[in-house]
């Protein structure tokens, strides 16, 4: 289960605990290169390659050749590279980043709203979770990730703060995407692949965030939109968003035989 930019392994617990509670799933949740908690990016300039590289070292060190991935916003990009690498058994893209081309519209609006949140990340990094008793400070930190106006509950809110403002990444993933092009090869998806958009996505809005995959991904790949959810819907929705990884899962998976 891969988290979004700025985030943590954090945003996966209530799910990935759900998920786990099912006694049918190892369930592993990593935080990624350069983010809060995980390993710091080897070079300045932390290209996809390097997440998914990061990725597969850790699949491999847990024996899992293959993993049924579900990835949110940059997590789902990467998803989309290990499915490309062969290391996908089924795929769960949630609100996928990297779906534009090497010049588009939706790239630079996306680079362009994260930088404009530098001010409120630097404001946040100094005031800490004090910074929600200011006028108006919630509903600008639900904005990004949230549908409803009051966004995810306090805890989560808190981690998602400490998360955003000590991501070691932030400029460096800013300038790989606007030096790369985006997903490429999506017409040759190989696993069982579900793309899932959210109705109150304000980082990705449909349906023009997602058009990039719509025309390019192939006719077999499944599409599912939850409505009233935000950028990162596991944070609102978590049952919702368990049972479509779970229905998803079991519905590529083969039954397991009756022990004898």
């Amino acid at each position: 289960m891969l988290h979004p930019f700025l985030c943590s392994q954090n945003v996966w617990k209530t799910v990935a605990g759900q998920l786990a509670d099912t006694g049918r799933f190892e369930v592993y949740a990593p935080t990624m290169l350069g983010h809060h908690g995980g390993h710091k990016s080897p070079t300045w300039l932390l290209h996809t390659e390097l997440l998914v590289d990061d990725i597969e070292t850790r699949m491999d060190q847990l024996g899992w050749q293959t993993a049924h991935i579900v990835g949110n916003s940059l997590g789902g990009w990467v998803g989309f590279e290990l499915e490309r690498r062969g290391r996908a058994r089924t795929l769960t893209a949630i609100a996928p980043a990297g779906g534009w081309s090497q010049h588009s519209l939706t790239k630079y609006e996306t680079v362009l709203k994260f930088i404009m949140g530098g001010p409120a990340l630097i404001a946040a990094r100094l005031l800490g979770p004090r910074i929600l008793k200011l006028p108006f400070a919630r509903r600008i930190a639900t904005l990004p990730v949230s549908g409803p106006a009051d966004g995810p509950p306090d805890a989560e809110l808190h981690d998602l703060i400490e998360d955003a403002t000590h991501c070691h990444a932030y400029l460096q993933l800013l300038v790989k995407t606007l030096r790369m092009p985006g997903l490429l090869e999506l017409a040759n998806l190989g696993a069982p692949t579900q793309l899932v958009i959210c109705e109150k996505d304000r980082v990705f809005p449909a349906p023009r965030g997602h058009l990039y995959f719509l025309k390019h991904m192939p006719d077999t790949a499944e599409v599912i939109e939850l409505d009233g959810v935000g950028h990162i819907p596991m944070l609102e929705a978590p049952d919702r968003v368990t049972a479509v990884i779970a229905d998803f899962v079991d519905q590529h998976s083969q039954p397991r035989q009756a022990i004898s």
